[in-house]
């Protein structure tokens, strides 16, 4: 009931696109993901020294030279960025042609990691931003019951709440029922008319897997 719900989604997307290739992990300094069980082969880099990277660096100009990598991995990073399309172009250019980019990023999420939190993307959005690119797959984190299970989660974890410690385990209940309840969505709609057909119409993130031309 506890568990967190992005953290099981994550691990199965990466554990799909698990490569040996050399791999340029971007911002992972101190994850708790571990990803090198996926991708053994890589070097991580991050602007933040206190997270003990291989190298300090910014995405907004990386430290490698011209098609370094045979694989980049950019896990929830893109939202914190202060400039997205020249991340995105830093990425495309240290990555060789043909190379693969793996990325995640939030949706509909509450502000993490503070004052550092500067984006959302739509799947639209992120279309638009990788139009350059040969997109693979670009997929929901989660179903629209399952979004709203997350956000219950997240508002247990970053508040403190009168009648703290009852309060959250309801909280982590409805989590886990909302988690339970996507089966109950027909049809979604992109407008309140109901005239546009969609399909996750709230979702906590999106995974994005694209070559380089």
């Amino acid at each position: 009931m506890f568990k967190k719900i992005t953290r099981k989604h994550l691990e199965v997307f990466l554990k799909r696109h698990e490569s040996d290739k050399k791999t340029l992990d971007i911002g992972s300094g101190g994850s708790l993901y571990r990803y090198d069980r996926f991708f053994p082969n890589r070097v991580t880099v991050d602007i933040d020294p206190a997270r003990n990277p291989e190298i300090i660096g910014d995405i907004h100009n990386l430290p490698f030279q011209n098609e370094e990598f045979e694989v980049v991995l950019c896990v929830e990073v893109l939202e914190h960025v202060l400039d997205p399309r020249k991340a995105i172009a830093e990425m495309h250019r240290v990555l060789k042609k043909g190379g693969t980019l793996v990325l995640t990023t939030r949706f509909v999420y509450p502000i993490h990691d503070a004052p550092h939190d500067y984006w959302r993307f739509t799947k639209y959005g992120l279309q638009e931003l990788f139009k350059d690119w040969n997109v693979q797959e670009l997929v929901p984190e989660t179903h629209t019951f399952s979004a709203l299970a997350i956000l219950f989660q997240r508002i247990a974890y970053q508040t403190k709440l009168r009648f703290n410690a009852p309060v959250k385990f309801k909280l982590f209940l409805f989590a886990w029922i909302f988690n339970r309840m996507n089966w109950l969505v027909k049809s979604e709609y992109g407008d309140i008319k109901k005239e546009t057909k969609e399909s996750d119409i709230v979702t906590s993130g999106y995974y994005l897997v694209c070559k380089k031309l």
